[in-house]
């Protein structure tokens, strides 16, 4: 169906380390760039990460860049971080679950009811070549994400 998303996006992966040196690695909203291949730069207005803190954030695929703004919905050390992207109302999460070898961390993309803004659907829509290779392009890059997650935590 056009202009619903997938409700839950989502993968996780073995970290062989401790949350704390996870958290040290997600919590800095900073280095996102590092970590994704569609966000390339995140800017925490104030300064901090923390539970409200704001963000503006700079967005590529191939020649398209895009801004947009995202709130901390979740700030829970060592245990999960989450933020709300303003203009298309989805979350993202990074949460870290105990293992007997270290962690795991599992990255989420929610979409509520599988809807965004009307806007956000037309652009991945008519811009972005559709939400079915747009979200196999989230998919991917999550996946991506977590190993470069894992190797700079694993790295600490």
């Amino acid at each position: 169906m056009t202009g619903m998303a997938e409700p839950i996006i989502e993968d996780s992966i073995d970290v062989n380390a401790s949350p704390e040196a996870v958290w040290s690695v997600i919590s800095d909203l900073k280095r996102m760039g590092e970590w994704s291949p569609q966000c390339k730069k995140m800017v925490v207005l104030g300064g901090d990460v923390r539970q409200g803190a704001r963000t503006v954030n700079l967005n590529r695929r191939g020649p398209l860049f895009w801004p947009t703004s995202a709130k901390v919905v979740t700030f829970d050390p060592n245990r999960e971080i989450a933020f709300r992207i303003a203009e298309n109302h989805t979350v993202w999460s990074y949460r870290i679950d105990q293992t007997e070898g270290g962690v795991r961390v599992t990255e989420t993309r929610t979409a509520k009811d599988g809807k965004t803004t009307a806007v956000s659907a037309f652009l991945v829509d008519k811009v972005f070549g559709g939400n079915d290779s747009f979200e196999d392009e989230l998919r991917e890059g999550i996946r991506e994400t977590l190993g470069k997650i894992k190797r700079a935590a694993e790295s600490v």
